[in-house]
């Protein structure tokens, strides 16, 4: 394994080296402007896509913006306009980090339904839940078993997941929600998703820049998962996802619905298929972006997101109710409707 990831980070520093920006920019408002707008687009992995998908014109960006450039501005007048500019790239992984702030766009889910509560989540897991890691799980009373993972910031260890699987055994299927999880380690959602497969499942491609153009990428290369090694699922699952699924969690969702016995339901996930990398400009301020597109199987993007096998939002009606829609309909699919 320490074979494979030192091979890993020297693949990623050699491709990285090739395109490397070898012009240098002054530490000036239109300096520091004219590093920032270079370094996406050099390095930025989804310029080609979002001008298909959403009409992005980087260049145009430039004009743009560049016009709000002038050599008297101060730090926070500055990072008002590239934080806008890097706005129009729609990716909740692009950062903008100061001494002062943290730039982000969140609009990926702040522009949709939650379609879940934290008081319903409360009410389903009871008061008697219990906790493994970071997973938060027990049995319904119709012998559903229900798994929460809020996090994948949250670690979790192979040990925790036969613990869980075994625990939940005897239950007639499974519901994993994923709503709120808005990502973290790959790793952990890797795990999980290898506890639902009894047989290696190609999930998706990579892809890594290897130049400075915006379609310079290196051959896909696929990313299977394979069948863990401890306690696996064998029932039914459905997972509940939401436009919070973001990043690891949207990888989860692109690999557990390739295992035959996984139903997705809910929102359209948030999406964040770019693996993200740092670079700085020259005033020390550092930016996060995405370097790596991630596709699904189909060779298709899902930086916008994934749809759900079945839809379902949560409606009032059913909240009022103290009812979880979502939920509800997992079970009734869990149990043959």
């Amino acid at each position: 394994m320490k074979r494979q990831i030192l091979c890993f980070l020297w693949l990623i520093c050699t491709l990285w080296a090739s395109c490397v920006r070898e012009d240098t920019f002054d530490n000036t408002p239109e300096g520091n402007f004219e590093a920032l707008w270079s370094i996406i687009d050099e390095h930025y992995c989804f310029l080609d896509y979002k001008a298909q998908t959403i009409g992005l014109d980087w260049n145009r960006v430039h004009t743009q913006y560049k016009q709000r450039i002038n050599p008297n501005m101060n730090n926070a007048q500055l990072q008002e306009v590239l934080t806008e500019m890097l706005a129009e790239l729609r990716d909740g992984h692009v950062n903008l980090y100061t001494s002062a702030d943290v730039s982000r766009y969140w609009s990926w889910h702040e522009d949709y339904p939650r379609n879940w509560t934290q008081e319903l989540r409360d009410k389903y897991l009871g008061t008697d839940y219990k906790i493994a890691a970071g997973i938060n799980y027990r049995i319904l009373d119709d012998n559903i078993g229900y798994l929460v993972y809020e996090s994948f910031s949250n670690g979790v260890g192979e040990g925790n997941l036969d613990d869980v699987m075994y625990y939940l055994r005897s239950c007639n299927g499974l519901i994993i929600d994923m709503r709120g999880n808005t990502g973290g380690q790959v790793t952990y959602a890797e795990m999980l998703s290898q506890r639902l497969t009894n047989e290696r499942i190609l999930v998706g491609y990579t892809q890594y820049k290897t130049g400075r153009g915006h379609n310079d990428f290196s051959a896909p290369k696929a990313e299977y998962i394979e069948p863990s090694k401890g306690v696996r699922w064998q029932k039914r699952v459905v997972v509940l996802q939401n436009r919070e699924c973001y990043s690891a969690c949207n990888v989860f969702i692109r690999n557990a619905r390739e295992c035959p016995q996984v139903t997705t339901l809910g929102d359209m996930s948030g999406g964040g298929a770019g693996m993200p990398f740092s670079s700085e400009l020259p005033n020390g301020w550092a930016v996060r972006f995405s370097a790596s597109p991630s596709l699904d199987k189909d060779m298709q993007h899902i930086e916008f997101g994934i749809a759900p096998d079945i839809p379902c939002a949560l409606t009032k009606t059913d909240a009022d109710k103290g009812e979880d829609t979502l939920i509800e309909q997992a079970r009734k699919i869990l149990k043959g409707g």
